[in-house]
C-alpha cells in the first residue's frame, strides 16, 4: 500500500505569544505523519517558535488579524512560492482551537484518507440552509489544492470586521467553493448547532481524538464532568500537555473547580447558565 504524502498547514494564536505544551504536543504528533508549515497570528519570540523547529519545515509568525484563514493563506502561499505542493497527495488545514490528539491519531488520519470525497473534515456541521465542514481539521485532495479556483479563494483572504464574518465568508465559504466547483465533501462526524463544543464526551466515545478548547469554558463550567471523563481515558502524555496548558490559560483554581463530578454542582451550573441566557434574550 502506497503512503499518502501529507502537508499540514497549521494555524495558531496565543495572546501572550507562547508556544505552550499542548501545541508542541499536537505539532510533534502530526509531524510523524507528514510535513508541517506553521503560521501564528501573533508575535512570538525566537525562543518560543524554536520549540517547533524540530517538527516543522517552516515557521511564520506575526500579527495579521485575519484569524485562522489568514494563517492558512500565508502557509499556502509559502508552499506555492516554494513549488512544493506538487510533492504532496493531501493538504490539511488545521488550527489550534482544540486540545489533542488525546489518543493515537493514526486511525483517524487513515479514515480520512480512505474517504472518497475530495474534501473531508472531522466535523460536518449540519444546517438546513448551509451545512459545512468545520475548518479546524480538513483534508483537501490534490484535485482541490492544485486548482486555480482554490488558489484564488485562499489567497483572497483578508481582514474581516468580526469573527462571525470570518465564519460566513471563509469557513462556510470553503465548503461553498468546493461544491460550486464540482467537488465532493464529507465529514467523519455530523453535528448540529454547537454540539462540537457541548458534547465532547460523545464525540470522544465515537472516536474523535480532539476536544474543543471552548468546551472548557462553555455553559458556566457545566461540561467539566465530560472533560474529566476524557482526561481519565486518554493517553498520559496528552493529558499532561492539556493540563499544563489549561492551568496556564484558565488558572489552576478554575481547573480544580471545573473538573468536578458532583451532580448537584453540575445541575446548578446548568441552571445558572440557562437563567443567564434567558436574561440576555432567551434560549
Amino acid at each position: 500500500m502506497s503512503i499518502t504524502k501529507k502537508l499540514f498547514l497549521f494555524a495558531g494564536f496565543d495572546k501572550q505569544g507562547i508556544i505552550d505544551d499542548a501545541l508542541v504536543y499536537y505539532v510533534q504528533t502530526l509531524s510523524k505523519h507528514g510535513d508541517i508549515i506553521v503560521c501564528f497570528d501573533c508575535n512570538c519570540s525566537k525562543s518560543e517558535i524554536d520549540k517547533l523547529k524540530p517538527y516543522t519545515i517552516h515557521q511564520i509568525v506575526g500579527r495579521h488579524e485575519e484569524y485562522d484563514f489568514g494563517s492558512y493563506k500565508r502557509a499556502f502561499q509559502y508552499a506555492y512560492d516554494k513549488d512544493i505542493l506538487k510533492n504532496y497527495d493531501s493538504l490539511y488545514l488545521i488550527n489550534d482551537s482544540v486540545f489533542g490528539p488525546m489518543f493515537d491519531i493514526k486511525k483517524i488520519l487513515n479514515t480520512i484518507e480512505q474517504n472518497s470525497a475530495d474534501a473531508v473534515g472531522i466535523i460536518k456541521c449540519e444546517h438546513k440552509t448551509h451545512s459545512y465542514i468545520e475548518s479546524w481539521f480538513v483534508r483537501l485532495n490534490k484535485k482541490i489544492f492544485t486548482s486555480r479556483w482554490f488558489q484564488d479563494f485562499i489567497t483572497s483572504i483578508k481582514k474581516q470586521t468580526s469573527k462571525i464574518s470570518v465564519t460566513i465568508q471563509y469557513e462556510h465559504g470553503l465548503t461553498n467553493v468546493i461544491k460550486n466547483n464540482g467537488c465532493s465533501w464529507a465529514g467523519l462526524y455530523t453535528v448540529r448547532g454547537r454540539k462540537t463544543y457541548n458534547t465532547p464526551k460523545s464525540l470522544f466515545l465515537a472516536g474523535c481524538p480532539f476536544v474543543k478548547k471552548l468546551s472548557f469554558t462553555r455553559h458556566n463550567g457545566a461540561l467539566g464532568k465530560q472533560i474529566k471523563y476524557i482526561l481519565n481515558h486518554s493517553d498520559k502524555k496528552a493529558v499532561q500537555s492539556v493540563m499544563k496548558t489549561a492551568n496556564r490559560i484558565y488558572g489552576k483554581d478554575y481547573m480544580i473547580w471545573f473538573l468536578t463530578s458532583n451532580p448537584i454542582k453540575i445541575i446548578y451550573r446548568n441552571i445558572t447558565y440557562g437563567l443567564k441566557k434567558l436574561k440576555n434574550g432567551g434560549i
